[in-house]
């Protein structure tokens, strides 16, 4: 049973390796505040007070609340970035070994987040147009990258034109659009009962026909623009069945689009309507081992026991977050730079596709919003910045590993360290992981678990692979004895065996 068995295995990985989605480094952008405007002077009449235009190196602050406007003050600071001065930092991404370009939301919106949508079908002009944006995506598309966008289709902003007429006139045809009447706080629903934000009867078939079923659709026609999916903003509230709808809707028009959507849920379960989630279980996780409020054996069983309730084909393509425009930074909440790199590579080694929020790979810190939107730090990307260097390695390591983004998962039993590995159907390309979250050094002696991996096989930390103090593990009679020193984390390859020199892996592929 050996070879159907094998042949099985080649098929999963071959499946995955034909889908882009699966295990894609995925790099988020705040696009008013990534790069600076090359043209601000013309763009400021875009910006009417109460809104403010803010220097590139002012910080946000927590603001007031403007009755005249109906939101904080610190909801309509910008700082002038667009498409066209993003198009000319995709080598950014590139260098930071990225594979999907996402855009926090980018429609005709009041506020600078974009969530309180005016127009789905147009763009801000602070930001551009829809021809800037198909620029941009021909532009990221020649450089390899994926474009996904941020939809925000269970509510609107009350400056939607459909929500004013629906308001004013009793007898519109989008009155039915939204929940309106002398029931609900400020007489109609809203997103957590923030006024700002009516929420849509997406029961309505009408509703769904202009977000995502009719080829006009928000959902469609940007897919035919040439983006590659959609990000859904607070998907749980548009329930499972709906998610559904709105998934096998893109898959018509784009087969082998993404529809991956925020979840603030374990996984489990919710392959039956996405491609793939925002997994912020596997953040707590993450951030409690790092933090020191879970040891290694109950992150390893929490990070095994989600894996298995999920299924790892769906966890490939769950997007794993450390940090984004909702959440502290990882640098504030994180301090320590050594158990920082820990998260940082358990981020690029577990299941799926890391979602890198843009200044997380330069170290930048910040409380919730708004501190953790600050304008991007271009004065930081440089050899000397000790956090770009290692995250750029980082990536580009994990670039040149298959089984990193493609590989099944197997946790390996051990003590005070996290252990695992990632395998593919060929034996030499496993990887083993070792993270030490004490504060002092620890030894173990594990069970590699994998048949395939032979007697006298030596791993070599990949990440300084080449230098003369590189950490080495043999294994022997499928036991492997580490020592890790104190909050660390080490990705280890097989070293392979010598030119000439007799190879006990040569039929084991």
């Amino acid at each position: 049973m050996l070879q159907p068995r094998l042949n099985d295995l080649r098929d999963r990985i071959a499946s995955r390796d034909a889908d882009w989605r699966a295990g894609a480094v995925v790099y988020q952008v705040f696009v008013d505040r990534f790069a600076p405007s090359e043209n601000l002077q013309a763009k400021r009449h875009l910006y009417p007070e109460p809104k403010r235009l803010r220097g590139w190196g002012e910080l946000p602050t927590k603001g007031h609340f403007i009755e005249s406007a109906g939101v904080w003050s610190h909801e309509i600071d910008f700082w002038g970035g667009d498409l066209q001065s993003l198009r000319g930092k995709l080598a950014h991404l590139q260098a930071i070994s990225a594979d999907v370009l996402y855009l926090n939301p980018i429609h005709l919106a009041y506020t600078n987040h974009k969530y309180d949508a005016a127009d789905y079908l147009e763009i801000s002009p602070e930001y551009g147009t829809r021809a800037d944006l198909r620029m941009l995506v021909g532009d990221a598309h020649a450089r390899g990258l994926k474009v996904v966008l941020d939809g925000v289709f269970n509510h609107v902003g009350k400056r939607h034109r459909f929500f004013e007429e629906a308001m004013r006139d009793p007898n519109s045809k989008y009155r039915s659009w939204f929940f309106i009447g002398p029931d609900y706080q400020n007489g109609y629903r809203g997103w957590a009962d923030v006024p700002n934000l009516p929420d849509l009867h997406v029961e309505r078939d009408e509703v769904r026909r202009h977000l995502w079923l009719d080829p006009a659709s928000a959902v469609r026609s940007y897919l035919r623009d040439g983006i590659d999916g959609w990000r859904l903003d607070v998907a749980c509230d548009i329930g499972p069945h709906f998610l559904r709808e709105l998934t096998e809707s893109a898959h018509e028009e784009k087969p082998g689009s993404l529809v991956v959507g925020e979840i603030w849920n374990a996984p489990a379960g919710w392959d039956r309507s996405l491609d793939g989630i925002l997994n912020m279980n596997m953040r707590r996780m993450l951030l409690d081992f790092c933090c020191g409020t879970a040891n290694a054996s109950t992150t390893s069983q929490r990070l095994s026991d989600m894996v298995d309730d999920a299924g790892i084909e769906f966890i490939l393509r769950c997007w794993t977050t450390l940090e984004n425009h909702d959440t502290d930074r990882l640098a504030h909440l994180v301090p320590n730079s050594e158990a920082r790199r820990v998260a940082h590579a358990l981020q690029a080694t577990l299941p799926g596709a890391p979602n890198l929020y843009f200044g997380q790979e330069i170290g930048a810190s910040g409380a919730p919003d708004p501190e953790n939107r600050a304008p991007m730090r271009w004065d930081l990307v440089h050899d000397g910045n000790s956090d770009w260097s290692y995250m750029r390695h980082l990536y580009e390591m994990r670039r040149t590993m298959r089984a990193l983004s493609k590989g099944d998962l197997v946790f390996l039993r051990a003590n005070q360290l996290i252990a695992f590995l990632r395998t593919t159907d060929r034996a030499q390309e496993t990887v083993l992981v070792l993270a030490n979250m004490e504060d002092t050094e620890v030894t173990e002696t594990i069970s590699m678990r994998d048949g395939r991996i032979m007697a006298g096989t030596d791993f070599r930390d990949a990440l300084s692979y080449d230098g003369h103090d590189a950490m080495q593990v043999n294994v022997q009679m499928g036991f492997m004895t580490v020592t890790m020193p104190p909050k660390s984390a080490r990705i280890l390859k097989i070293v392979p065996p010598r030119a000439g020199v007799h190879s006990p892996y040569k039929r084991m592929n």
